[in-house]
């Protein structure tokens, strides 16, 4: 089933002698509880891409769909419900509200929403995090593989349509990036959950069912 479409997708920032095409008609489609890694250099469009995507910009032309729904349709309040509800962001630096605990932080899509919180639902994503006995800590008390995962329970929480991870382990040393790629894994095998992940490291990028190339603002590779 296809979860996500993106049709002739253009981002052009400026005009005239300033104007940067950053992304250039690009179509590609995911399946439900697929894993793809999206690749290339710095400047080579694809966080644009990313942003795109999870709504959190709107496109120069070009049309994204979520779970059937075109989500540049909406207008900016109901996209922003549509994006907590739906799409699952992981940050490089995570984002972490520094006055709630780890627990207070991977709720806080449901709080927002007027959601309860499944008590046993959040201990068995706690502890498949590894941050059970952590529940408490605010993010300064964290080394940055725990604020990670925290990140990471924030975006599963709510079971959103799309997990966008901008690099994930970006910011993180060889074993804590480890540790967040497995975790992506389970989410993706266990939880069966869809994952799009945008990355420089090939060697992270292989744990993906798919890899895609960008270059220029264009798709280049796709395999």
């Amino acid at each position: 089933m296809e979860i996500l479409r993106v049709e002739n997708l253009t981002k052009i920032y400026g005009k005239d002698s300033t104007k940067v095409t950053a992304l250039d008609n690009v179509s590609f489609s995911v399946e439900q509880g697929e894993f793809v890694a999206i690749v290339g250099a710095s400047g080579s469009g694809k966080s644009t891409l990313l942003h795109l995507i999870g709504g959190v910009d709107r496109p120069t032309s070009g049309k994204v769909f979520i779970d059937g729904k075109d989500i540049y349709k909406m207008d900016d309040d109901t996209l922003a419900i549509f994006r907590r509800r739906q799409v699952g962001l992981i940050y490089q630096f995570y984002n972490l509200i520094p006055i709630l605990n780890v627990e207070e932080n991977i709720t806080l899509p449901l709080e927002l929403d007027g959601r309860k919180v499944e008590t046993k639902e959040l201990g068995e994503l706690l502890k498949t995090l590894g941050l059970d006995t952590r529940k408490t800590h605010l993010p300064n008390e964290l080394s940055g593989g725990q604020q990670q995962r925290t990140s990471i329970g924030r975006a599963m929480i709510t079971h959103p349509a799309l997990i966008l991870a901008d690099e994930p382990t970006g910011n993180l040393d060889s074993k804590s990036s480890e540790e967040i790629v497995e975790l992506l894994k389970i989410s993706n095998k266990k939880y069966k959950q869809t994952i799009i992940m945008i990355t420089h490291n090939l060697e992270i990028a292989s744990i993906a069912d798919r890899i895609i190339k960008i270059e220029d603002g264009h798709i280049v590779k796709e395999g």
